[in-house]
């Protein structure tokens, strides 16, 4: 499985957040009204108290009843403009932030669209999915409700504070008492919690990858009768993350005993020094009552801390998860300004000297490719021949740039291929992989996949008709029947005669086939080969071909063994002149086969 980087073990939550303000900057504005407008709910909630200590010094004690519905309307009064500008700061919030949330996923989408192929080899597909999910829900909560909140609980203490203090300054340094207990726990709970909410968050995309294979690969799960080992795996993983998030509820449940216990304490003990006062005359009843009343509405929002600072640590983790992708180095360099085609003898598609190893192989191992020279002249079809692990569908995609050469250069009509965008370079090379994929839309669009805009129901029957793909024109809906997840709906020859279409409908400039035959009856090859023949004539083409019904589609042929070139010439040439290709031809088995991809 994919592992993705490990992530720093120290780093600022605060930090890392504001990583999200190019995001929540289109926004501020009403996000900061929102906040504004919860301040003042809170604060309009510190008022109920001061209301309290007025009725009960002023109509409570004169035993004036038209004082205490006075009182009780102001209390209700209030009690609505709270719960009105809690819902307003609600309404404020929602449209923005999921606007935020759709153009942060946006944004991954497109970014994911331009990281090179060798990046999504090194990365698991559910790690990838549970980024544009999982932590993009936990980011919009956390705008949606801690970012707020802990900017608004905390003006809502020093309120309270500063509210109990000039009620009465002993009981306010009695209630006060717990506060550094409070701030040391907090502090030690965000670095513990920090680091399970990661542990938890990458094992969610674990999980997710093992849910996601388990159902693109429920045909070989249940043909091998394998479905027992992945449920099994699935529970290991799921226990993993279960025991994961135990151990988060363990903190939070410890951080929010402390926050809970020490502050009631604080409070029970003011309660006992307040009434001693009361009863000694020192204090009136309407100021302990007050003042009572202002320490249990701040309750909430000192109870509240753990549970903010863990979605906090969350959201903080999830901006990393989110950002360790968006921080890959997108494809390739900008186009070099000034290119311009060489001489005549290199034109069509050449290879000079080129060398190519993975990003991810071990130091000091064999290239894939070292030094490979050919040249496939304009108009001219090439077949690629090699043993099994030669390079073969290497060499090919390193064409339309897949992955980045190691050394050397490949230029098509003289222009070295990194010189030109991987958009002009791609609109004049098509690929069709040896394994096809399809997509979970028509068929029509499947195929002028392979084209521009400019693309018709012409284009699509002329490469339909090359690809002998007439079998469309039965499903259902015709080209607009819609086929499965990865075209599973059709047989393995049907995909791939849709993925050949797909790659001629464009009419490219350059053709790169990848064993484009392999899953096909010998009659329907053949009537295929006799019309891309027809193609071949217009385009500049490299065929990997392992039979030789498909090798004598091209003019000439390029055997591809030990990642060098070793020969070049017709099929009869090479038949009668070189060992290695009258042994691949010959359909025995091949020796020792290279061990590259």
């Amino acid at each position: 499985m994919a592992t993705t980087p490990a992530p720093a073990q120290d780093r600022s939550a605060v930090r890392t957040l504001l990583r999200l303000w190019p995001y929540v900057r289109p926004v501020r504005a009403r996000l900061f009204t929102a906040a504004f407008v919860a301040i003042v709910a809170s604060c309009v909630g510190l008022v109920i108290p001061l209301v309290l200590k007025w009725m009960v010094d002023g109509p409570v004690a004169d035993r004036d009843p038209a004082g205490v519905w006075l009182g009780a309307l102001y209390l209700l009064l209030l009690g609505f403009a709270e719960a009105l500008l809690f819902g307003l700061r609600r309404w404020l919030v929602a449209r923005p932030l999921s606007h935020v949330e759709a153009s942060m996923r946006a944004d991954l989408y497109r970014h994911l669209q331009r990281l090179p192929v060798a990046f999504h080899d090194r990365w698991a597909s559910g790690q990838l999915l549970s980024r544009g999910t999982t932590d993009l829900m936990l980011l919009r909560m956390f705008l949606a409700f801690p970012l707020t909140f802990l900017l608004v609980n905390g003006v809502t203490i020093v309120v309270g504070v500063v509210i109990m203090l000039l009620q009465d300054w002993t009981l306010g340094l009695v209630v006060l008492g717990p506060a550094v207990p409070v701030m040391v726990t907090c502090v030690i709970f965000e670095k513990r919690y920090a680091k399970v909410a990661r542990l938890a968050q990458d094992q969610v995309g674990d999980l997710t990858t093992v849910v996601e294979e388990s159902v693109l690969g429920i045909r070989i799960i249940k043909g091998f009768g394998r479905h027992r080992s992945q449920a099994r795996a699935f529970r290991e993983l799921s226990g993993t993350l279960r025991g994961t998030e135990l151990r988060k509820a363990r903190l939070l449940a410890t951080i929010w005993g402390v926050i809970v216990t020490l502050p009631e304490v604080a409070i029970g003990a003011a309660l006992v020094v307040g009434v001693v006062q009361v009863a000694d005359g020192g204090l009136s009843a309407g100021t302990l009552v007050a003042f009572l009343s202002t320490a249990l509405a701040l309750r909430w929002p000192v109870e509240s801390i753990g549970f903010l600072l863990a979605m906090s640590q969350e959201a903080a983790t999830a901006t990393e998860r989110y950002f360790e992708v968006m921080d890959e180095e997108v494809e390739g360099a900008a186009p070099v300004a000034g290119a311009s085609p060489a001489g005549g003898g290199d034109r069509g598609l050449r290879f000079h000297g080129v060398t190519f190893r993975y990003p991810d192989a071990p130091p000091g191992s064999p290239p894939v490719l070292d030094e490979v020279d050919l040249h496939i002249r304009p108009g001219e079809s090439m077949a690629l021949v090699g043993a099994t692990g030669s390079g073969k569908t290497t060499l090919t995609a390193l064409i339309p740039r897949l992955y980045e050469l190691t050394s050397g250069r490949i230029t098509l009509d003289g222009v070295d291929i990194t010189t030109l965008s991987r958009q002009a370079l791609r609109a004049k090379v098509a690929v069709a992989f040896e394994e096809p994929t399809l997509f979970s839309a028509p068929v029509g669009d499947n195929v002028l996949m392979g084209a521009d805009g400019a693309a018709g129901a012409a284009d699509l029957e002329r490469a339909l008709s090359v690809a002998q793909a007439d079998f469309v024109y039965a499903l259902p809906q015709g080209t607009d029947t819609q086929v499965g997840e990865q075209g599973l709906s059709l047989s393995g020859g049907q995909r791939q005669r849709l993925a050949l279409a797909r790659a001629v409908v464009g009419q490219p400039e350059f053709l790169v086939l990848d064993d484009p035959l392999s899953a096909l009856d010998v009659h329907t090859e053949a009537a295929v080969e006799a019309a891309l023949r027809h193609v071949l004539a217009d385009t500049t083409a490299l065929i990997v071909a392992h039979r030789p019904s498909t090798v004598l589609l091209a003019d000439r042929v390029a055997l591809l063994s030990g990642g060098r070139i070793a020969a070049v010439g017709t099929h009869h040439e090479l038949l009668r002149t070189n060992a290695e290709y009258a042994h691949l031809m010959s359909g025995e088995q091949s020796g020792e086969e290279e061990g590259a991809r």
